[in-house]
């Protein structure tokens, strides 16, 4: 069996970003650029005001204090939007707003809270401001400088930045279709829940968990629904997969009687990479491609289900849509609770991380580790990486966590 590593390294290593596509600027956060976004003028177009204030000479308010103040005539007011007219000369200032371009002669503005507020003439308090609070030319950007590289991932600041360069449409690497599907004949949707309640079906709870964690990841999950337990019926709906970007099967990926999924998509003409990994949970899943299609087979568990997508198959999506970090990082943290392993395998361990008081990251166990337990999945915020040459670990010790998402990383009471 390969490591994680090793099958992390066989999937990704292969996948290439989707082919480029215009979106609107406001539908493109969490999306990567795919092409350098170019200033198109210079920003700030002149030095401004980064104070509401008295543009004024340096050298004329030097030395002014609450005993010893300085008082300027004040030529003008300009505000934020509206241009000097006259050039500052000894012994005078400009009432100037925040954002407002900078008079001719100023190299200084003084905050208003160090002068009386003046309208034609003002008293200066502070000579703190002497060569301060101006916001130079081109301080942002200057044009035909690239902004933002294509690679960029596109969060609310760069939405921002995007704006101020006026682009409204944006050019981002498509959205990977993810086609969804399951197997057994013991699976239902919600419509069929009296089944459920009668004790003779279960739901088919990996097809909405799966849908939800492509969407979470930026792709488009093709829901196809469960194959009963015939090849027939699976090797139907993986005829529906035709156009899909990535092929995610759950279930029959083991060695039970009724587990189909290698066998059918070897009849469909798949190539099979590999078949297990040193993992728990979900060793049996399987890698390969039809028809130029990277596909996996996920293990039929709940919690193996979770675990192997987000372990090869977020990491695929990710650069599909054109990002360069497609992993999480893993994060020491230190454990409240001795941690035991029985087979020599890395544990992925469903695990609650909470920030201490000294700002620490501890770990605990969600409680059972079955991986059939749904909820202590729904508990977990981190996966707790066990090592398989650490069978025991003791309270106190240190070991990896992979966090899903920020919630690990917040705290209840807001400190610095």
């Amino acid at each position: 069996m390969l490591t994680v590593g090793e099958a992390v390294a066989r999937i990704t290593g292969g996948v290439e970003p989707l082919p480029i596509e215009r979106v609107s600027l406001l539908d493109a956060t969490g999306r990567v650029l795919a092409a350098d976004a170019i200033a198109p003028y210079t920003l700030p177009h002149w030095d401004n005001s980064a104070m509401d204030g008295y543009a004024v000479r340096g050298s004329d308010i030097a030395g002014a204090s609450a005993a010893s103040t300085v008082r300027l005539r004040v030529l003008e007011t300009v505000a934020a939007g509206a241009f000097p007219t006259v050039p500052v000369t000894p012994g005078t200032a400009t009432r100037i707003m925040t954002g407002a371009p900078i008079p001719d002669g100023a190299d200084s503005v003084v905050r208003v809270e160090d002068t009386d507020a003046g309208i034609e003439l003002v008293i200066v308090r502070d000579d703190r401001d002497a060569c301060r609070n101006i916001r130079p030319r081109g301080e942002d950007f200057v044009a035909g400088t690239t902004v933002l590289a294509a690679g960029t991932s596109i969060a609310p600041a760069q939405i921002g930045v995007l704006a101020s360069l006026g682009m409204g449409m944006v050019e981002v690497h498509r959205r990977p279709v993810v086609a969804i599907l399951g197997s057994g004949d013991e699976l239902v949707d919600l419509d069929r829940f009296h089944e459920v309640l009668a004790g003779q079906k279960i739901v088919s709870s990996n097809s909405y968990t799966l849908t939800a964690l492509v969407r979470a990841a930026g792709g488009m999950p093709l829901l196809l629904g469960n194959a009963g337990d015939t090849p027939d019926a699976l090797r139907a709906l993986l005829a529906r997969t035709a156009g899909a970007d990535l092929i995610v099967t759950s279930a029959g990926a083991s060695v039970g009687a009724f587990d189909y999924t290698k066998d059918v998509l070897a009849s469909l003409g798949a190539t099979l990479d590999f078949w297990k990994v040193r993992m728990r949970p979900g060793a049996p899943i399987g890698f390969g491609s039809l028809d130029g299609t990277p596909w996996l087979a996920l293990p039929g568990n709940p919690v193996s289900a979770m675990v192997t997508f987000e372990l090869f198959a977020r990491p695929v999506i990710r650069r599909m849509l054109g990002h360069a970090r497609l992993f999480r990082r893993p994060t020491p943290v230190v454990l409240d609770e001795a941690v035991t392993i029985g087979a020599r395998l890395t544990h992925f361990l469903r695990a609650i991380v909470s920030v201490n008081g000294d700002g620490a990251l501890t770990a605990r166990l969600t409680g059972p580790q079955g991986s059939g337990i749904l909820t202590s999945m729904s508990r977990a915020n981190a996966l707790l990486i066990v090592p398989e040459e650490r069978p025991r670990c003791e309270p106190g010790e240190r070991l990896n966590a992979l966090l899903l998402g920020e919630d690990g990383q917040l705290a209840e009471h807001f400190a610095l």
